[in-house]
């Protein structure tokens, strides 16, 4: 088996963590990969060869790697996507971090969940992801995002507006501080803080909700992952912000924007008595009293 570490910035109080990590897989006769963040902490204490630093997709393709395992928060593995994009590898998150909606197996559980993995007790579930078109070149060759989609003002207090269109059929003129499309996975991330509804993983659908709406009567609405959207964007200052999860463009009022169902998925291993209920219940305290 051959399997890629990845990792983003690693704090100093969660070392022990990585360290135990690697000893697990490696004492299983585990062929270890690497980003070269883990690789300056793994060279301190072992032999690294620089074959086995993985850091941009082609040297990924070529390793022929069978799982990640990355060890941060959703964000290390929202990263870890920009990596992989269409090669299908799946993934096991583990939460070094706070929340951890995605990366689902806690510091506590490390032993069990590794024991799991190498005995291939776990499930692979697909989640859908965002693709952007523009009629301006913007991120590169990573125009996806597994969490969210994004159009936000920038260096004004003005409201902008955002027309917005379903298969070419408007919508709303948003009139607000931006707008979220985001995928079920991503509904439990800035939607959710945002007054947008839960969506179960797999349910087919996409969640449109307004950042901060100057019309009451507009709420988040839930949409098919079959439909194409489509923005028009007009405001006072000359730039706004379009993200795509954690990475960020400026746009102008000349960018035609629209986003769609990506042709790929993201693949996260689970492991098998962990499922989406277990994790509201377990990260937003979905049936607990705390009054008794």
């Amino acid at each position: 088996m051959r399997v890629l570490l990845f990792a983003r910035k690693v704090r100093d109080e969660y070392l022990t963590y990585v360290q135990h990590v690697r000893t697990l897989l490696h004492e299983s006769g585990v062929e270890l990969f690497y980003t070269s963040e883990l690789a300056k902490i793994y060279k301190k204490t072992s032999d690294l060869l620089e074959s086995k630093i993985i850091d941009d997709h082609s040297l990924l393709q070529k390793a022929n790697i069978d799982h990640i395992i990355t060890l941060g928060g959703d964000g290390t593995i929202l990263a870890a996507t920009s990596l992989i994009r269409d090669l299908a590898i799946p993934m096991l998150g583990i939460n070094l971090g706070r929340l951890g909606f995605l990366a689902g197996v806690e510091r506590r559980q490390i032993e069990d969940a590794i024991s799991h993995f190498l005995k291939g007790n776990f499930r692979v579930e697909r989640r859908t992801m965002l693709y952007l078109e523009s009629n301006f070149p913007l991120f590169k060759d990573e125009p996806f995002a597994l969490n969210d989609f994004t159009l936000h003002k920038r260096d004004t207090s003005s409201m902008i507006t955002i027309k917005t269109y379903i298969n070419g059929d408007q919508l709303n003129s948003y009139w607000s501080d931006g707008l979220i499309v985001a995928t079920p996975t991503g509904s439990t991330a800035y939607s959710l803080s945002c007054g947008g509804p839960i969506i179960f993983p797999g349910s087919g659908n996409f969640v449109i909700t307004p950042v901060a709406p100057h019309n009451l009567n507009v709420r988040p609405i839930v949409i098919s992952d079959s439909a194409v959207i489509s923005f028009e964007i007009e405001g006072r200052s000359e730039n706004f912000l379009c993200t795509l999860d954690s990475r960020f463009e400026t746009i102008t009022m000349k960018h035609q924007l629209a986003v769609r169902k990506c042709e790929f998925d993201t693949h996260l291993i689970q492991i098998n008595d962990n499922t989406f209920l277990k994790t509201l219940r377990n990260k937003i305290s979905w049936g607990d009293d705390n009054r008794n």
